[in-house]
């Protein structure tokens, strides 16, 4: 008959054995679950990577060439050579309405939008510096036609304002060219954008159209 110590000794090692393979076996399974997590962030983030490159690839693939200024042609241009870039404290009668270059103001006005007219001497030194004035006839263009004329604008570099009695609804200027145009969908609009603001064709190209004065009604 076996000793009741013995028996006892040996139940217990039982016990210990098994509570040691339980052990064993969890770790083993967490463990497991652990490679399984980190193969997972792995893969999200190398699939990330992937998408990310993707997309930017056919971003830079099908993104539209710029597009060179000298080749633009805009019918019904006006030119105006031989302006005076000359400064004066007086009102200037300008050869054209509005005004493309010619004497002007000390100070220029800051680029942006408005709703007020602006003092012409002032955004003429803003056409100086390459800028682009956009003006509209405000019984020609309200509503919504004038929210897509605001909306069109860049943000940099451009004057919109207010230009009572303009024989068409929209007229562009920048220094020495100008053009009249049919209404704000008329595409010469953003042509005429794209090949005078910030030419170099200005007399400062590159000087502010900040920091200056603000015009009546500037909400932009």
């Amino acid at each position: 008959m076996a000793d009741d110590s013995t028996s006892d000794l040996t139940i217990k090692r039982q016990r210990e054995k098994r509570r040691a393979e339980k052990v064993a076996a969890l770790k083993q399974k967490q463990a497991r679950e652990k490679r399984a997590r980190m193969l997972g962030i792995g893969g999200a983030i190398v699939g990330g990577v992937a998408a990310v490159a993707i997309i930017v690839g056919v971003v830079v693939t099908s993104a539209t060439p710029p597009v060179d200024p000298a080749t633009i042609e805009i019918e019904g241009l006006e030119t105006f050579d031989n302006l005076e870039a000359l400064h004066v404290q007086s009102a200037v009668e300008y050869e054209m309405t509005p005004p493309a270059g010619g004497p002007h103001n000390p100070t220029w006005l800051n680029c942006g939008i408005y709703e007020e007219e602006v003092p012409a001497e002032y955004a003429v030194h803003s056409l100086e510096h390459g800028a682009v004035w956009v003006t509209y006839d405000p019984e020609q263009v309200q509503g919504a036609d004038l929210d897509a004329l605001r909306s069109a604008m860049p943000r940099s570099y451009i004057i919109l304002s207010p230009f009572p009695g303009l024989e068409a609804p929209v007229v562009a200027s920048a220094w020495g060219v100008q053009v009249a145009l049919d209404g704000v969908d008329d595409p010469r609009l953003s042509d005429f954008i794209v090949k005078y603001r910030q030419s170099p064709d200005a007399p400062e190209p590159g000087a502010l159209c900040s920091q200056a004065l603000d015009g009546p009604g500037k909400i932009s």
